[in-house]
């Protein structure tokens, strides 16, 4: 309270220093006279744009250098290269305009200040400059939108064959993560069956889900592809992978996928940033509650070897919560029955 109070009388104090300024310079103007005292304000203003021009760019290039580390990531996903490179372009198109635009602006407002006698230059219209500031915009315009529109067909297009699921399920406030076993197939889920035990609602009835297993963390295999299957169970939560350009909505109800292609392990990158405890994170990028911010879960990219080992070392989840407890008889276990179908990534069960 006394901060906010100490606040609004700093800025009454310095209205009212404006205003007394302000009456000053009428008394002054009045003195001088309106015409020499616009010429002197209509200079100090044309100089003092020429200066804001060099503490504006000073400050943008200091801003950049500033945060340079903690703004630009290294993109180690394939995709994420691509999303770069139209970032990149984008960007250097719209810096040469954003650039030439405030240098024109802030000069052109000190050489054509205003002085006495000076009368400004009537110039009604020119077709051909109207044209080439139309034209060449377009064409820009036309690169960048092609250019994207490559990339975010091949960004969205459907996933290798070979591509392995990891299923993310989000709910406040974690992360729930779960992994084909062997057979590289998840079992089906219903959300009547999800309980304290089974958060997920899976259904052990389909033989395909007992080796299906869950971890508190999540390992991708450097240089094959993997299909997020992302969804929630309660409120709107958002799958964030800054590192892999992974924004991805989990919506109740609503399953939706992604798929995207490793490039650079752990190793490579604790060693790049010279950061040993360095870890990739998926992190909620909605603000989607109270306890948002533990929503954070921890990623590895291993090299197969690494990847292999530690699938090893999964249980399943039916092995260890289900099997030989009270939930068992829920399922009419059908070790018989045809497992699903794996030949359609997009058509799995949420």
């Amino acid at each position: 309270m006394s901060t906010t109070l100490l606040v609004l009388s700093v800025l009454i104090l310095l209205g009212i220093v404006i205003f007394q300024i302000s009456k000053a310079n009428e008394y002054i103007a009045s003195l001088k006279g309106a015409d020499q005292a616009n010429d002197e304000s209509d200079s100090i203003n044309g100089k003092l744009y020429l200066v804001f021009l060099f503490l504006f760019f000073g400050g943008i290039i200091w801003s950049l250098y500033d945060s340079w580390d903690k703004m630009i990531l290294t993109a180690s996903s394939m995709h994420g290269k691509w999303i770069d490179s139209s970032f990149n372009i984008t960007t250097l198109f719209t810096a040469i305009i954003f650039i030439a635009c405030h240098v024109m602006l802030f000069y052109f407002a000190y050489k054509y200040r205003g002085k006495k006698g000076k009368v400004a230059y009537y110039y009604p219209e020119n077709n051909k400059l109207e044209m080439w500031w139309t034209i060449i915009p377009a064409i820009v315009l036309t690169v960048l939108i092609v250019f994207g529109l490559y990339n975010w067909f091949r960004i969205t297009g459907p996933a290798p064959a070979d591509a392995k699921i990891v299923e993310i399920t989000g709910k406040q406030f974690n992360w729930m993560v779960r992994y084909p076993g062997t057979d590289g197939l998840l079992g089906k889920k219903e959300f009547k069956l999800i309980d304290e035990t089974n958060v997920l609602g899976v259904n052990f009835s389909d033989p395909n889900s007992r080796d299906d297993f869950m971890t508190n963390e999540i390992h991708f295999e450097v240089g094959k592809p993997v299909v997020l299957k992302i969804g929630s169970r309660d409120v709107i939560h958002n799958v964030g992978m800054p590192h892999f350009r992974v924004k991805m909505d989990a919506v109740p109800g609503i399953p939706t996928t992604f798929w995207l292609v490793p490039t650079e392990t752990t190793d490579e990158m604790r060693a790049k940033t010279g950061n040993p405890d360095f870890v990739y994170e998926l992190a909620c990028d909605y603000l989607c509650g109270k306890g948002h911010s533990a929503m954070r879960l921890v990623i590895f990219v291993d090299t197969p070897e690494q990847y292999q080992a530690w699938v090893k070392k999964q249980q399943s989840f039916y092995d260890t919560q289900i099997k030989g407890s009270d939930l068992e008889k829920k399922f009419a276990l059908n070790l018989n029955a045809t497992p699903v179908s794996n030949t359609n990534l997009s058509s799995l069960n949420p």
